[in-house]
Order: structure tokens, then C-alpha cells, then sequence
């Protein structure tokens, strides 16, 4: 999992590096058609390639998140950091446990709600650099307001996973969700991917989404499902509060520059929330 996070990790800034360079729909749209043709073979060989109408019906309902979310970080990112993406990405967990709470009516307990109150403390510690000042006057940017909203959407995905899944295969359902996402990304980003040559679109721009479609998309999702049989899924979601530090170093280790140390205080409270779930036994976690 602190390899899953890891390359998710890298998302952010490789999606910063190459936002600006191809329209945001587009960019989705080439990321998610190109994990669902590489993710095709796997599947029909485990699988096969056979689905209901029932079943297209949910994983459409679910990739409609994932498409709007990733819209959002690919726009954001034009106008916001890599670490300010990463640690608005901390809230997501708790903005599922609170859907959960409301939909499947699912007990956060003592240890959630405490690492839900330091996930939300250090994210808005990093976003606002750690001025009172700017957090009280609620100085976000353009890029921040537009990826919370689309980490509000996230928060909806794993409650609407667990309330959707039907018995089948994880892969299977990964495999239709980004396929049906492709479909859903053809209404905003086809137009524009058909008015873009090949040409116009650098090989660096091809790298990125090459990077984005196979290694924080199918190898992550494999790497997850794999860990959670044995750490469970709740402990797993706890590693997603390492990405503000992990971005940090990845966009220092590539010429970024740093942001200051009045971040870090932010970056060790995100990081106590890990720890907190981290904690819980196992009891705890079959509980919630």
C-alpha cells in the first residue's frame, strides 16, 4: 500500500505538469479508454467479456463519479497546486464515511471520527500554508474550490461500490466501470479529441497519461485489491493520508520548489490521522 500511495502520489504533480497542455475532458477521456484497452485482455482471460444490462446500468452510475472527479482534478490543477490537490484528496475518506453514515447508515466509531477531524485539520493547515488569516477569510483559489467539489463527488464512490457490488470479481468491475466512463467522457471530451491532432499533443503530455492510465490507474487497483484480503479496506483508505508528504518530496526531488516549513505541522497532523487508523484492531475495523 505505501507503493499504491506512492504512485497514486505521482498523479498529482505528473497531472499539473501536463494539464495545461491538453484540454481537461480530453485528458480523462484519453486516460480512461486507455485503462479499459489494457485492461480488456486481463479481464476476458479471468472474466470474460460478458455483461448485463442491469449490471452496465450500475457501473455506469458508479464511473459517473469517477469521470467528474477527475475532470475536476485535471481542471484544478491548472490553477492550483500539486500538494494543495493532494491534501484537499485527504478529505475524501472522511466525506465517505459520512455518506456511508447516510446511506447504508454505517457507525463511523471514536476512531474514524478522530481521524476525521486531523484529516480535515491538516488539509486546510497545508491548503492554507498555516495562516489563521487566510483560513478565516476562507482564501481558497479558483483550482481548490473546483477540486473539493470534485472531492465531494469522490467521497460518494466506495459507499456506492459496497451498496452496488453485486458478487462479482473486483477486476471485472473495474474493468466496466472505466469502460463505461470512457462512454460517459465521449459527451464532453469526444468533440475535443477529435479536433486535436496527434501532432499537437507532445510526447511528454503522451507519457504522463501513459503513466496516469497504467500506473496510478490498473496497477494501483491491483495492488490495492491484493492488500486488502490482508490489512482490510479501512486500514488500506488510511494510506491515502500520506499523499500531501509524499507529493512534497516528489515535487522536490523534481526541481519544485518548497513551500515553506509553516506546511509541515499540516503534513504531521494528515499523517497522525494515518496512525490513527493505522491503530484500530481488527475487531474495530469489522465493527465500522
Amino acid at each position: 500500500m505505501f507503493l499504491c500511495a506512492v504512485l497514486v502520489s505521482g498523479s498529482f504533480p505528473v497531472g499539473a505538469a501536463i494539464s495545461r497542455d491538453i484540454d481537461p475532458a480530453a485528458l480523462t477521456l484519453i486516460r480512461f479508454a486507455l485503462a479499459s484497452l489494457l485492461f480488456a485482455p486481463v479481464v476476458w482471460y479471468r472474466c470474460g467479456l460478458a455483461v448485463s444490462l442491469s449490471a452496465l446500468l450500475r457501473y455506469f452510475c458508479i464511473s459517473a463519479v469517477l469521470v467528474i472527479f477527475f475532470w475536476c482534478m485535471f481542471l484544478s490543477l491548472r490553477y492550483t497546486s500539486a500538494l494543495n490537490t493532494s491534501a484537499i484528496f485527504t478529505l475524501v475518506p472522511s466525506f465517505s464515511g459520512i455518506y456511508a453514515m447516510l446511506l447504508s447508515r454505517e457507525r463511523l466509531g471514536k476512531a474514524r471520527l478522530a481521524a476525521l477531524f486531523f484529516g480535515i485539520s491538516g488539509a486546510l493547515w497545508i491548503v492554507f500554508r498555516g495562516d489563521i488569516r487566510l483560513l478565516t477569510s476562507l482564501a481558497w483559489n479558483r483550482g481548490d474550490l473546483i477540486f473539493l467539489a470534485g472531492c465531494l463527488v469522490m467521497g460518494l464512490y466506495t459507499p456506492l461500490v459496497h451498496k452496488l457490488h453485486r458478487g462479482e470479481p473486483m477486476v471485472q468491475m473495474a474493468f466496466w466501470v472505466t469502460v463505461t466512463g470512457t462512454i460517459w467522457l465521449l459527451i464532453p471530451g469526444g468533440s475535443r479529441l477529435i479536433a486535436m491532432q496527434a501532432a499537437d499533443i507532445s510526447g511528454t503530455v503522451w507519457l504522463g497519461i501513459f503513466y496516469l492510465a497504467v500506473f496510478s490507474t490498473i496497477i494501483t487497483f491491483f495492488l490495492t485489491q491484493y492488500c486488502i484480503l490482508f490489512i482490510g479496506p479501512t486500514r488500506a483508505m488510511a494510506y491515502s493520508y500520506l499523499y500531501p508528504a509524499l507529493v512534497l518530496v516528489i515535487d522536490l526531488v523534481f526541481g519544485g520548489v518548497w513551500p515553506g516549513i509553516r506546511i509541515l505541522p499540516g503534513v504531521f497532523i494528515v499523517l497522525c490521522a494515518m496512525f490513527v487508523v493505522q491503530s484500530m484492531t481488527t475487531e474495530q475495523i469489522d465493527l465500522q
